[in-house]
């Protein structure tokens, strides 16, 4: 690990052996993080003895293991658990041209999870991650504040990769989000993930794929752009 800046034509590369992971667990909740898992808010390294690693990319769970969508995610938004509530294992497409309070949207619903928390259950609890993808810096701070004022940010991890990142970081932070989530799924909670947003991600790997010479399609998106999000959305 280390700045890429000061990598140039003709260094010497050498390989790790290990295919990429990103730290999970209970070291995260409460930290902004990058799509490798390093922490990013200042706030010195992640607890060791609360963290686990986790291989970014990892097989979707069989049709045989899935519940039917059968309890709510209750977002607290009226509108939304009224006309169109969301269940827990449902995917949901927030679309709208730009400006239109998209991400605002996506905000509110991670505030208002945390009254899942005041509940003595642990079954109960929804961890939430937020994965920032090709954002301004500044989205990303403004976030970083309105989550504390909301007494949302305790359970919550901030995955970070933002428009001055490089296209392979912004490619990989759906990912290790998704990881990030897996962890509570598998230990008997559940998790809400926000990816904002996926076209960003596409971009970054349109931009990756012509770097390597792959043929295009169209608009010069890679063949495969599709199949990068559905592996995604079928964790």
């Amino acid at each position: 690990s280390g700045n890429d800046v000061a990598i140039k034509e003709g260094d010497l590369v050498k390989r790790t052996g290990s295919i990429v992971d990103v730290p999970v667990g209970k070291a995260l909740p409460g930290r902004v993080v990058d799509a490798l898992g390093v922490p990013i808010d200042g706030k010195g390294a992640l607890q060791v003895e609360g963290a686990e690693r986790r291989r970014v990319e990892a097989k979707a769970p069989g049709i045989i293991e899935r519940k039917s969508v059968h309890e709510p995610l209750q977002t607290g938004l009226k509108a939304v658990d009224s006309l169109v509530p969301i269940g827990r294992g449902q995917r949901e497409l927030i679309i709208g041209d730009r400006q239109t309070g998209k991400t605002a949207i996506a905000i509110d619903i991670i505030s208002n999870q945390k009254r899942s928390h005041r509940s003595s259950s642990t079954s109960d609890s929804v961890y939430r991650v937020h994965v920032a993808i090709g954002q301004k810096r500044s989205t990303v701070a403004q976030l970083v504040q309105i989550l504390p004022e909301a007494d949302a940010l305790e359970y919550s991890v901030i995955n970070a990769a933002t428009a001055s990142d490089p296209a392979p970081l912004q490619f990989l932070a759906p990912y290790s989000g998704c990881a990030m989530g897996e962890y509570s799924r598998d230990n008997g909670m559940h998790a809400l993930i926000i990816y904002d947003d996926s076209s960003k991600q596409a971009v970054a790997y349109r931009q990756m794929s012509l770097s390597l010479r792959r043929p295009p399609g169209r608009e010069a998106f890679p063949g495969d752009v599709f199949y990068s999000h559905s592996r995604l959305s079928e964790r």
